[in-house]
């Protein structure tokens, strides 16, 4: 008689599992076009603080991962996506993630604006702009809070003139995270004086580098620049760049920010960087010494580390069951402002307690004495004051927790 065949147990259940063919042709491609001079990378060239140049095999693997489409993978084939299920995606994820690989398609585009235009652009604008987002050609910027409107984004006042098959742009942004390196930028503008949300348009301003542009660096506390000031005087923008109809722009920039916080808090960005990298407990250890059976020689400091580990974990796991129970495709929720808060909460803490752990040699800024690790944690420290402020300061988070998912409504 015959036997049966074995399976490969080192492979995923070949019996149950509908994913195990994309899995290999995964492993497969992967294994042939992922340069081996950049395991262990990470994806520098999509955040905002990349200004400079990509390296030879950083740009083959760039146009490798676009021309292919996984960089975007569950967006649609025909503007460039990868056209996989969701969980194809997560297959493809976990063989990066198993060869050491990163995705180098990302930023502003992939984050924020693309989903954004997939729902609300013409067909017109979506075949114009997304091929470009999902091979990572062009640089997109955020134009929306202004010196006089942050908290209160509607309260906005760059003016978009309609100037017959035309508008003239007036105005200025700050906070512009990546202006200056930036090739284009999305924008809320006013088009209607008279009204406060409902006067509000969604503009594509596309050449930031045209007269009348100007982008000022922000420098931080923590020493970089990646926000700017931004100008736009009598910036020309043709009429067929209005996503949506006018007015229609708080409605849609408030949809682009579910899509900011579902990227932050999900690992995107510079929250997700910030949670990557040795562990506080490994830095106890290396800092603060063990006891007799190998622990953190510190009870107290102990305690703290665990809970830490422990609200990361849940998160994490949150994070993997929104994205299983997200199969609707009707994208992110008010949730995403939870979401956003708890990882902001503990991304600060992971920066708090690496600098007690560390002592002195965790507040360095310059000079000998410090490892290059030591400075960095420095100055992660100082960036991470800002996360609980970017994509919505948690004030606002909570307001959009009270009112859209507790149901609490303002009593005027």
């Amino acid at each position: 008689m015959a036997t049966a065949p074995e399976l490969d147990r080192s492979a995923p259940d070949q019996t149950d599992d509908p994913t195990v063919a994309f899995r290999a042709e995964a492993r497969s491609w992967l294994a042939a076009n992922f340069p081996a001079s950049l395991k262990g990378k990470d994806n520098a060239m999509a955040t905002i603080e990349g200004g400079g140049a990509a390296s030879a095999d950083e740009e083959t693997w760039r146009i490798a991962m676009g021309e292919k489409g996984w960089g975007v993978p569950t967006w649609p084939k025909e503007y460039g996506g990868g056209g996989l299920d969701r969980a194809q995606a997560r297959v493809l994820q976990e063989e990066l993630g198993r060869a050491g690989a990163y995705n180098p398609i990302g930023g502003m585009g992939v984050m924020m604006f693309g989903p954004t235009l997939l729902e609300y652009g013409t067909e017109a604008q979506k075949k114009k702009y997304i091929p470009d987002i999902a091979m990572a050609n062009v640089r997109w910027c955020q134009g929306y809070s202004e010196p006089n409107a942050g908290s209160d984004l509607a309260n906005i006042q760059t003016f978009a003139e309609d100037a017959g098959d035309h508008y003239v742009v007036n105005g200025q942004k700050t906070w512009t995270s990546g202006g200056q390196w930036a090739d284009k930028c999305f924008c809320l503008v006013r088009t209607d004086k008279t009204q406060k949300h409902a006067g509000i348009s969604f503009l594509l301003i596309e050449d930031m580098h045209a007269d009348g542009v100007e982008v000022r660096p922000i420098r931080l506390i923590s020493g970089q620049s990646p926000f700017c000031e931004t100008f736009f005087t009598n910036v020309k923008v043709p009429k067929e760049n209005l996503v949506g109809r006018e007015g229609q722009g708080w409605e849609i920039g408030t949809r682009l920010l579910q899509h900011e916080r579902n990227s932050l808090s999900g690992g995107g960005g510079s929250m997700g960087r910030m949670m990557a990298g040795p562990t506080v407990a490994d830095l106890a250890k290396q800092y603060r010494g063990t006891d007799d059976k190998g622990r953190v020689d510190d009870p107290d400091l102990r305690t703290r580390i665990i809970k830490h580990d422990m609200d990361t974990r849940a998160f994490a796991m949150t994070l993997r069951r929104a994205a299983l129970e997200a199969k609707s495709n009707q994208g992110p929720s008010a949730a995403t402002s939870i979401m956003k808060n708890v990882g902001a909460r503990i991304t600060q803490d992971k920066a708090e307690l690496g600098v007690e752990i560390m002592g002195m040699q965790g507040l360095g800024w310059d000079g000998e004495g410090f490892s290059e690790a030591e400075l960095a944690q420095t100055r992660t420290w100082l960036w991470g004051k800002a996360v609980s402020i970017y994509g919505g300061s948690t004030e606002i988070q909570n307001n959009i927790v009270a009112k859209r998912i507790l149901g609490m409504l303002d009593h005027q």
